[in-house]
């Protein structure tokens, strides 16, 4: 049967500390808008007691029972690869997963965190200079933003990360990717130099999450003329964001690319096209209740 014939779908999320996800909601509401039965299920390694490692056997097991397809997260967008079928050609650039399709018994591997950064970007700040880019975070998220950056014309991207073997390792794919000298890693403490010298940062780093609070860097390295890219989407507006707009920063909250990247795989999952103004009133809404009931918790 094909996926748009079909009208009952059950996907999941695989990753650790997830319970926040809004990715359930999401989905679910816009297939409701569509009269479709859709089930998104949390599979959270954290509540399970599994490591990483185990995305393997979560990924068949999901397989054996019936699911349509999986979001995959935070630990395991890297180690689901050799786990799989096949991967889409976005995905095999990235060396990164974030979406699986179950299909004919394969399971095959896409990104959608690439095209849902880009599209994001590309409406919340579109007119910013693009000359040179500073990234903070070189994981999986990080490799996704960066390929995006690049894709919507960044002429250099500066990757920094804590970790510098892994800031090294992707700014060497992004060169082999894109051509020589359009990607450099750089250590932490060159931060303060880069930024001075950039047009805007791009923030994939798990800092400012809910579990994760605090800023990435230090305050004062933040200028009027750069323009900030936030990733983390819980809460919509982190400290990084807070504190760029009240220094005079153009500023892009990661709810876009949530919502861009959840309406991407929706359609790898079904077949049917997703109303993306919709979902991006959703996150809006949905942001707003989780504030709302964090204050009142506290």
């Amino acid at each position: 049967m094909a996926k748009d014939t079909k009208d009952s779908y059950l996907v999941g999320l695989i990753g650790s500390g997830i319970g926040p996800s809004l990715s359930p909601a999401l989905h679910e509401r816009e297939a409701g808008r569509q009269g479709l039965r859709y089930l998104y299920r949390l599979i959270d390694i954290d509540t399970l007691g599994v490591p990483p490692e185990a995305v393997g056997d979560l990924v068949r097991a999901a397989r054996d029972l019936g699911f349509d397809g999986l979001n995959i997260t935070h630990p395991c967008k890297q180690l689901v690869i050799e786990h799989l079928d096949a991967l889409a050609p976005q995905a095999e650039a990235l060396g990164a997963v974030n979406t699986v399709v179950f299909e004919d018994g394969r399971a095959v591997g896409h990104n959608t965190d690439v095209t849902g950064f880009a599209a994001s970007f590309a409406r919340g700040l579109p007119d910013v200079p693009l000359e040179r880019v500073v990234q903070l975070g070189a994981g999986g998220a990080g490799a996704a933003v960066a390929h995006a950056m690049l894709t919507l014309g960044a002429e250099r991207v500066t990757v920094v990360d804590a970790l510098g073997e892994r800031a090294a390792d992707l700014a060497g794919a992004l060169n082999r990717h894109f051509g020589a000298g359009r990607a450099a890693a750089a250590a932490p403490d060159r931060l303060a130099r880069v930024v001075g010298a950039a047009d805007g940062i791009v923030h994939a780093t798990p800092t400012g999450m809910a579990a994760h609070p605090g800023l990435p860097l230090a305050a004062e390295l933040l200028h009027p003329r750069l323009w900030v890219a936030e990733v983390v989407y819980r809460p919509l507006e982190t400290e990084l964001l807070r504190t760029a707009r009240a220094t005079g920063c153009a500023a892009l909250d990661g709810g876009g690319m949530a919502v861009f990247q959840a309406a991407d795989a929706f359609r790898l999952f079904t077949g049917r096209e997703p109303d993306a103004a919709r979902m991006l009133a959703d996150i809006e809404e949905l942001a707003g209740d989780v504030a709302s009931s964090v204050g009142k918790a506290v």
